[in-house]
């Protein structure tokens, strides 16, 4: 069957099921084993179209819909992280990739401005935190700056602060998702003349190796706050099959539940940058394992574990 006509003879009923008109839970599951049936053919027969892409999403959000529907609710936080954000992950996949290659670009851009700017590194982190650094490189010990607080104050504040740019970097989105751009490059460029400045003083290998234990998560975290917020403003710009404000009721839930999400991952980050980031004498392999460690997970979780799900749906 051509594309075309498969999408005449079944768009009725997709946009049916799509705004979830039906409230009882075996018609919801009876839904969604429909929908996975013409996912499964449309990968079949059209795996690279729009029209696969719009039917995996809309089997995400039928399979959400069912375990919402069964009464037994104790485990819903678990649920949660165990499928419904991975499969938001899934849905939301191009606006993932996006919000990494604009943080990507900048971090580009900072690097290259540091370079070929002596004045520009001052500028993006302030006298102050320069001076400081310089100091603390003269004295053998150029990430002191982690060691000088207490580690509970530290974790609180630390955490409190990566939550806040989450939540203000998502809710830039409603700005016809260019609000979000801004901030992850105002993020990025800050992150890249940070990095380049250790690399122009000879410590860039070490401070991959300090920096990136906590920074792994904290960052990967702030890329997809990003992600939220494109989202966000997709939803306004692109409705689709939706009214706009269904559209951005929608985007919005979605884009909340990421952010909300992303919460243990910035706890996990902000506890690694309070507790262990400030021990720069640890072994190397030990700093070489929790980089990996964390970049696996991040790797797995938002792009490799939601496919598996996927496929154990059809």
């Amino acid at each position: 069957m051509r594309e075309a006509l498969f999408v005449k003879k079944n768009t009725e009923k997709w946009q049916q099921y799509d705004r979830m008109q039906q409230a009882n839970p075996d018609e919801v599951a009876n839904q969604f084993i429909e929908i996975t049936n013409d996912l499964a053919y449309a990968k079949t027969f059209y795996p690279k179209s729009n029209t696969t892409a719009y039917l995996n999403g809309l089997a995400s959000k039928l399979h959400q819909s069912v375990y919402k529907n069964k009464k037994e609710k104790s485990n819903r936080f678990v649920h949660f992280w165990k499928c419904e954000l991975p499969l938001l992950f899934l849905e939301h996949r191009k606006q993932v990739i996006y919000a990494l290659l604009f943080f990507i670009l900048s971090c580009a851009i900072g690097a290259i401005s540091a370079k070929y700017d002596d004045t520009f590194v001052r500028l993006i982190m302030g006298d102050a935190y320069v001076n400081m650094t310089n100091e603390n490189i003269a004295k053998g010990d150029p990430f002191g700056v982690y060691k000088q607080s207490n580690e509970f104050v530290m974790f609180i504040q630390i955490g409190l602060n990566n939550i806040y740019v989450a939540l203000y970097t998502f809710v830039l989105g409603i700005i016809f998702s260019f609000g979000s751009i801004v901030s992850l490059f105002r993020n990025g460029i800050m992150l890249g003349s940070f990095q380049y400045f250790f690399f122009s003083k000879g410590l860039g290998i070490q401070s991959v190796l300090v920096i990136w234990i906590h920074g792994t998560l904290e960052i990967s975290a702030i890329v997809l706050a990003g992600a939220a917020g494109l989202v966000l403003g997709n939803s306004f710009l692109f409705p689709k099959t939706y009214t706009r404000m269904e559209s951005v009721i929608k985007g919005a839930k979605d884009g909340i539940k990421i952010v909300l999400g992303l919460v243990p991952i910035f706890i996990v980050a902000a506890f690694f940058e309070s507790f262990i980031t400030r021990h720069t004498e640890m072994p190397l392999f030990l700093s070489i394992a929790i980089l990996a460690i964390s970049a696996a997970f991040i790797i797995w979780y938002v792009f490799i574990y939601p496919v598996k799900i996927i496929k154990k749906l059809n």
